[in-house]
């Protein structure tokens, strides 16, 4: 299943019938907690709740957070829905998102819905997806990167529980949504050594429209106040989220720790619950060898780059038999490729090997993107990644790692 390409939902639906989505029926705190396993709440998804078929793709982040958006969406549906099908689900789905952003310049206004129900959630998707990760925001939200989704199975539940209209959809993730990234700040502003990345994001969350506005909250127990309102799941979430506001260092300090307690205090958690999120994320960036970060801010242009070259990478590795052959069979410009390790190649060799890339790149249909307008900018990336594709008499120079 490959959740970049059209008609991965169908396959997905093929594979997991509904008691295997329900997890035979275990229960919604056992699916939050293996959801959480996956990496999705800490907004980094490493791999799906249900096993995938063995495949020879290596999924991306981006495409297990798909998979486990989707799945925690059609878990939460079954769950009010038991006896309706896949289709009552997507449907439901589709009609919380075009609900929740009617009326609004949003990522549901790219989307066409004259194509089929499971073309236009794919889409839909991916929007999402783009939008919550754009590097063109400039909202505090923007830093929590993929962390914020859970939000919209949260909202979803509220939808399918609760006759909400609009505006009480809206204003409930809002506040929601404000509060969450009230607490983890104020669990960053808790860690008593902060490091340059820490003041430096405390000051641009103090300068954000809502901390200027006053529609953020100053402390706990402002707060706390909104917590009686919450259900279990809607606690355990922010819970978990501060957690990894001061994980980054991989260690608690004292102020940290009493952030913690005094927050699953409020919410009337028992006192072990932060001992098992600290074991929790422990364990994953322990398992997955990863340092995992909720705040996460860069420069547009950098992060414009780094998105460029994992794309690039992703294409390369996915097309690698292919293209291997084709820059096989062209031996110049495998000379010019080898001679460009040892010396600087001239105007009209740096061209040569500019066309005839371009040229490759045409017979392979993924890597059309090097074609279009701008595309060539590109280059110096794929000739980066290259070398590890050839053999190894390529580059004699080369050091195993």
């Amino acid at each position: 299943m490959n959740p970049s390409l059209s008609g991965w939902i169908p396959k997905f639906l093929t594979l997991f019938p509904k008691e295997k989505i329900l997890l035979k029926n275990k229960g919604s705190k056992f699916f939050y907690e293996a959801l959480k396993s996956t990496g999705f709440i800490y907004g980094f998804s490493v791999d799906s709740v249900l096993k995938l078929p063995t495949n020879r793709l290596q999924l991306t982040t981006d495409e297990y957070t798909k998979i486990n958006l989707f799945h925690a969406l059609l878990f939460s549906f079954f769950i009010n829905n038991p006896n309706a099908n896949n289709n009552d689900a997507i449907d439901s789905i589709i009609a919380f998102y075009k609900l929740f952003e009617k009326g609004k310049t949003s990522f549901l206004k790219k989307i066409s819905f004259s194509k089929s129900p499971t073309d236009t959630l794919e889409q839909l998707f991916f929007s999402r997806l783009q939008e919550i990760n754009s590097v063109f925001e400039k909202n505090t939200a923007s830093l929590l990167t993929y962390a914020l989704l859970y939000i919209d199975v949260l909202s979803f539940q509220k939808f399918l529980q609760e006759e909400a209209n609009i505006d009480q959809l809206r204003n409930y993730s809002q506040n929601y949504e404000s509060t969450l990234i009230d607490c983890c700040f104020l669990a960053l502003q808790a860690k008593q050594n902060k490091t340059r990345d820490d003041e430096q994001l405390i000051d641009l969350y103090q300068s954000s429209k809502e901390f200027v506005l006053e529609t953020h909250h100053t402390s706990l127990k402002q707060i706390s106040q909104s917590f009686s309102n919450f259900n279990y799941f809607e606690k355990k979430y922010i819970l978990d989220l501060c957690t990894l506001a001061v994980w980054e260092d991989k260690k608690l300090d004292q102020s940290e720790r009493g952030f913690l307690n005094q927050i699953a205090t409020l919410m009337q958690f028992p006192s072990n619950f932060i001992n098992q999120n600290i074991a929790d994320i422990k364990q994953f960036s322990e398992k997955n060898n990863t340092k995992i970060k909720l705040f996460e801010y860069n420069h547009p242009i950098n992060q414009l780059y780094k998105n460029a070259f994992e794309t690039v990478k992703l294409l390369i590795i996915r097309n690698s038999k292919r293209l291997t052959q084709e820059l096989l069979e062209s031996k110049e410009l495998l000379i010019l490729l080898g001679q460009s390790t040892l010396r600087n190649l001239s105007n009209e060799e740096k061209k040569k090997v500019k066309n005839q890339l371009l040229d490759i790149c045409k017979t392979v249909p993924s890597l059309t993107i090097f074609l279009v307008p701008g595309g060539s900018l590109l280059l110096p990336l794929l000739i980066k990644l290259i070398p590890a594709l050839l053999p190894s008499a390529f580059n004699e120079n080369k050091i195993e790692k």
